[in-house]
């Protein structure tokens, strides 16, 4: 999985920082938009866990800087909530003109009420999950409630939110009234999933309960046990973007899994030239991996390399053959480790002599057998360890037949 940078212009001219998470492959099934919490970016540890677990369910998922915060333009004066969700609807226009306009939206505390004040205005949208979101959208200037008065003096002050220094004005905090979030709920008519701590401190579970009771079904809600609100276990983090990835199929067409054709071989593999760099779809009859080279020889590094494919052969082979071997003789192997590294090495320095010195393959097999074993039986191990078929059929000379298949 790999992130992409996008400059997308928002209705008033500035850009907005936004990161492209895709799946493996390349090719996701739907696409999501990420929205993130008050005063917080899209480089949250948080949103890039959640986004990159959406990946694994097959989305594409954008996530991007509000106005005035993390690497997009603007001023945060003037970041208000209305101006987010105009954020929000930007996001997804682009998205539908240069990629697939997004099914799904995704939103974090404050970014969870503005998916779904975006998500009554946007038809494309199919699903909304939030996290940690208050019922009202005035919950927030508690937050700042410390400069509120200075600010209907002064009309702009600065004021300390989460222990950075942020300049507010009049429009900023009178725009958090304007916004009747249990009504968009109430109307809005999507599948809509409500993930909250119990003891969350910053937004309180009350306001999950509000959000439920006003929401129609299709509607659910999942706890997040004793998470804090920025999600910042980790654990927390991926547990929530699997769910919403789980979640959501509910909700969305499947879509086929488009499968190589094998043509009555063992496997096939298939490299589109137009559209990836070495990215290579490979299928077995069941299965589907994928193959690239590392960036360091210009490669996307979206999957194994060949010589990793090749390793990891070997390394399955060897196990399933020490495995089988270890039950047949009622040996005490509880568990085996295989290592393996492919290098080329010069005949000088492996000690062999032969009439033309040169560059030779040289596998390294290194294994590790965890069990009530004595000395003998783990050499004989070893020695199995180089009788597995594919470890015979590497060492062994190996005909080729390659033929052109005419279409």
């Amino acid at each position: 999985m790999r992130s992409s940078k996008l400059d997308i212009q928002n209705r008033k001219g500035l850009k907005l920082r936004a990161f492209l998470e895709l799946p493996a492959n390349q090719k996701p099934n739907y696409y999501a938009v990420f929205a993130h919490c008050f005063t917080c970016t899209s480089s949250l540890s948080a949103v890039k866990n959640i986004s990159r677990a959406l990946t694994n369910h097959g989305f594409g998922v954008v996530r991007f800087d509000f106005t005035g915060l993390g690497r997009s333009e603007g001023e945060f004066a003037k970041s208000h909530f209305s101006a987010n969700v105009d954020d929000l609807i930007a996001v997804s226009d682009y998205m539908g003109k240069n990629y697939e306009a997004p099914s799904l939206l995704v939103g974090h505390s404050l970014g969870g009420a503005a998916v779904l004040s975006a998500a009554a205005r946007l038809d494309n949208i199919k699903a909304v999950a939030t996290i940690g979101a208050p019922a009202t959208v005035s919950h927030v200037t508690h937050l700042f409630s410390h400069g509120i008065d200075e600010v209907k003096e002064k009309g702009e002050v600065e004021v300390n939110i989460g222990g950075r220094p942020f300049k507010i004005n009049k429009d900023f905090v009178e725009d958090f009234d304007k916004t009747d979030l249990p009504a968009i709920v109430k109307t809005l008519r999507k599948p809509l999933l409500i993930l909250h701590a119990p003891t969350d401190a910053v937004v309180g579970i009350k306001n999950a309960e509000q959000l439920y009771h006003h929401a129609h079904h299709p509607k659910s809600f999942v706890t997040l046990d004793d998470a804090d609100h920025l999600l910042s276990n980790p654990v927390d983090s991926q547990y929530v973007g699997n769910v919403i990835g789980t979640w959501v199929q509910r909700y969305f067409e499947p879509k086929e899994n488009k499968m190589l054709e094998t043509k009555g071989e063992q496997l096939v593999g298939h490299l589109n030239l137009l559209e990836d760099n070495f990215t290579t779809s490979i299928q077995t009859k069941n299965h589907t991996m994928i193959a690239d080279e590392p960036s360091a020889i210009g490669g996307d590094d979206f999957g194994p390399s060949p010589y990793e494919y090749l390793n990891a052969g070997l390394v399955a082979c060897t196990a399933m053959t020490l495995k089988m071997y270890a039950q047949r003789k009622q040996w005490d192997l509880q568990e085996v480790f295989v290592y393996v590294t492919h290098s080329r090495k010069h005949s000088d320095d492996l000690g062999l002599e032969i009439e033309k010195p040169t560059y030779l393959d040289y596998i390294s097999k290194k294994l590790k057998l965890i069990g009530n074993l004595n000395e003998a039986q783990k050499q004989r191990l070893k020695e199995i360890a180089s009788k597995c078929p594919v470890h015979k059929t590497i060492a062994s000379k190996v005909v080729f037949d390659t033929a052109i298949i005419k279409d």
